[in-house]
């Protein structure tokens, strides 16, 4: 097989440490850093070998708490791309789109034409990605409300949309699901009328089988299941309740009341080999749940989508710390009146959403110990507010305050609307797409004989998530900009391209000028 890697037929890149076959990609990736031991900086090198299989299996994605917002305008969103619908607004008619989704909507440079003018595909050309059209899509649901009706009820989507959604999302029942009021907000009880009885063993073998049904039933590949459902309380981290995974197994069948939802389901999915994405804040990956999900060997993600404010304040903090300015103080407002904020409207649940967003400038401030001393950082508040009138139109307000030179100030105030479901679904889109293609990777060093899968923590996903969850002894990474070139420079090595870089030596250096007009 010549060395020639196709991006979708139309754009040819050429390398010599890549190989197409008609099954699989094979690239070679030279990976550097620098070691510092004392004073001593020792440049280092590992050649890793990717094997990327070609072939998108048909994919099936489960939704916990499918009958929510998030749920519900994913479900149109894909249905009304997949008919191609457009509807009337008072603004003028609008058409199905996937704007919000980096695999569907932003292109990726590959290298330069012979004028030394960047070249751009769209991401979802470099390596084959699933299709959100061939996704299948079902889900569970304390609420037994059917997907129509559920959609109405969240009032995100023009109205002229839902009219023609409508007939095909009520024909879409949910799954009953699991409710344990002691995890999330009272208030949620009025909608508890979908249920999973019985002890947590049993309840969770019920989830098991359903995931088993759906897959067999739609003739799938794979299955993900995503937790898109109510943010729930902080959960104890104890020796022989949680700590390993044989003790998280044996607390499930003595019942124990300190097990989460969120934790049955994600043990649920791990014993089914199903990838199992966190999107709430809470901490469902116990340390039992991460080491049952590496024995198994299978892909998990969290926690809690990076949607809207979270994000803005990773570029802003990375912005203003590396711009040499002193960020001194962040508050951030937020108000929202659809049931995540309902939900969140009780202490134990907000202090879950409060922990996922406030470490988001603690990694950019470590790394500068030039104007931090080791045990300073901001202050930092975040206050959310239930308002019911705004629904999904969530209001969220932050001021940054920093110490400029020579003790002067610079204050950044920002109101930011957040349409949350439309930004969230795009999102999971994301995520659903990326996880797919990580279960089709594996990776040696040159010297191994033997490939493996990726680590099961797919930190690689932090760029989408609020509170990123990493394999143990890693770095937390937070910044926005670094978290999108890890996507992008690991999709660009799976096909043997260099990573991203912005040295653009051959305008800067008159060696290069001169050679390229000679």
């Amino acid at each position: 097989m010549e060395d020639t890697a196709v991006l979708n037929t139309n754009i040819i890149v050429d390398s010599p440490n890549v190989v197409y076959t008609d099954s699989e990609i094979i690239s070679s990736y030279d990976y550097s850093d620098a070691r510092v031991h004392g004073n001593i900086l020792t440049p280092t090198t590992e050649r890793l070998v990717f094997k990327t299989e070609r072939h998108v299996p048909r994919v099936g994605a489960l939704l916990v708490g499918w009958g929510g917002n998030n749920g519900t305008t994913l479900t149109a969103g894909i249905l009304a791309n997949k008919l191609g619908l457009s509807w009337e607004t008072k603004e003028g008619t609008k058409t199905s789109n996937y704007f919000g989704s980096i695999c569907k909507s932003i292109t990726v440079r590959v290298g330069i034409d012979d004028n030394q003018k960047p070249v751009y595909v769209p991401l979802n050309n470099v390596i084959p990605l699933l299709d959100p059209n061939d996704l299948e899509i079902w889900g569970w649901d304390i609420s037994g409300v059917n997907m129509g009706d559920a959609m109405r009820r969240a009032k995100v989507l023009d109205w002229n949309l839902q009219q023609q959604i409508y007939p095909m999302l009520k024909e879409m029942v949910p799954m009953p699901s699991i409710y344990l009021p002691e995890w999330i907000a009272a208030n949620q009880e009025d909608r508890a009328d979908n249920l999973i009885h019985g002890t947590k063993f049993e309840m969770m073998n019920k989830i098991r089988h359903d995931i088993r049904d759906f897959k067999n039933s739609k003739g799938l590949d794979k299955v993900i299941v995503v937790w898109t459902a109510n943010t729930e309380k902080y959960c104890v981290v104890r020796h022989g309740l949680n700590d390993t995974a044989e003790h998280l197994l044996n607390s499930i069948r003595e019942d124990s009341d300190e097990v989460s939802v969120s934790t049955l389901f994600a043990v649920a999915s791990i014993l089914e080999e199903c990838t199992y994405i966190n999107g709430s804040p809470q901490n469902t990956f116990v340390p039992g749940c991460i080491e049952l999900a590496e024995r198994f060997n299978v892909l998990i993600a969290g926690d809690d989508f990076k949607s809207g404010q979270t994000k803005l304040k990773s570029v802003l903090s990375d912005f203003i710390i590396n711009s040499g300015l002193k960020l001194q103080s962040v508050v951030s407002y937020n108000h929202l009146g659809n049931n995540d904020g309902k939900n969140l409207s009780t202490p134990e649940t907000f202090r879950s959403k409060e922990l996922s967003k406030s470490g988001v400038i603690e990694d950019v401030v470590r790394a500068n110990r030039l104007m931090y001393k080791y045990d300073e950082s901001p202050d930092h508040c975040v206050v959310i507010k239930y308002v019911p009138f705004v629904g999904d139109s969530k209001r969220a307000m932050d001021e940054y305050v920093n110490e400029i030179f020579m003790g002067g100030k610079n204050t950044i105030a920002l109101h930011n609307t957040c349409e949350d479901s439309m930004l969230a679904a795009p999102l999971i889109l994301d995520l659903i797409m990326l996880a797919e293609l990580c279960t089709r990777i594996q990776v040696k060093r040159d010297k191994d004989e033997k490939f493996t899968k990726m680590h099961p923590v797919m930190s690689i996903l932090s760029f989408l998530l609020k509170s990123p969850l990493v394999p143990s002894g890693s770095p937390i990474i937070h910044c926005l900009f670094p978290q999108r070139y890890a996507i992008i420079n690991f999709l660009k090595a799976l096909i043997g391209l260099p990573p991203e870089s912005f040295l653009m030596l051959e305008h800067r250096l008159e060696c290069l000028r001169n050679s390229d007009r000679e």
